[in-house]
């Protein structure tokens, strides 16, 4: 293949990618807001509104389960967040160092290997990472919240308040989860535009088999 014919291959697989990446998250949307019981989205969401009932309806002293579940996905939302920020801060001096640069612009890279490119790829990764470390950290917010909102005694709040902070944590959560699910792509695009490609396409391949719920929904009484 000619040279000019490889600088393509960036132009058309990785916009291809990202495309169809994107295109199958808003369907997962559309299927979330229209059909949630077929998602697993809306499945666990399910239970989790339940589960914030029950927890509600018990004395204050038996609260303590519900208190150490929501305090452990802040303590997972707090060490995600750290670990998109260091390496944030880690290709950020990685972007700032042109001798590190230079290693991916060597002749084992199959496509465009000129050096505004590498950059291009260098600001995709870290904008991946950073907007999972913001979405992180609104995890942890929501998570708090509700961790005072259960924990504080004799109160009257409705249990709809405390139901949408954990939803909007959980929505968070999976959204700065999916934002690691395109980093690791772009981290692929790194070696070029087919190990992206290929990457975007088993990604999504296995997304559709796991987004998918076929358990009934359980009614709660």
């Amino acid at each position: 293949m000619r040279p000019w014919e490889k600088d393509y291959l960036d132009v058309i697989l990785v916009p291809s990618g990202l495309l169809l990446m994107l295109g199958y998250h808003l369907i997962l949307v559309y299927r979330y807001l229209k059909c949630p019981q077929y998602t697993v989205i809306g499945y666990e969401n399910h239970n989790k509104r339940a589960w914030v009932r029950r927890m509600l309806q018990v004395e204050m002293k038996d609260r303590g389960p519900a208190i150490s579940v929501i305090s452990s996905n802040i303590t997972a939302a707090t060490a995600l967040s750290t670990i998109s920020l260091v390496l944030s801060s880690v290709i950020g001096a990685w972007i700032g160092s042109s001798s590190m640069a230079n290693i991916f612009t060597g002749r084992y890279i199959y496509g465009n290997r000129s050096q505004s490119i590498v950059y291009v790829k260098y600001v995709s990764l870290l904008s991946c990472f950073l907007v999972a470390f913001v979405c992180f950290v609104q995890t942890a917010r929501y998570f708090v919240h509700a961790n005072f909102l259960i924990s504080m005694p004799n109160n009257d709040i409705p249990v709809g308040c405390v139901v949408k902070e954990v939803i909007r944590g959980s929505h968070f959560w999976l959204v700065g989860l999916r934002s690691l699910f395109f980093a690791t792509s772009m981290l692929l695009w790194i070696f070029g535009p087919i190990p992206m490609f290929l990457c975007s396409v088993i990604m999504v391949l296995l997304l559709m088999n796991f987004d998918r719920n076929t358990t009934p929904l359980h009614q709660y009484k």
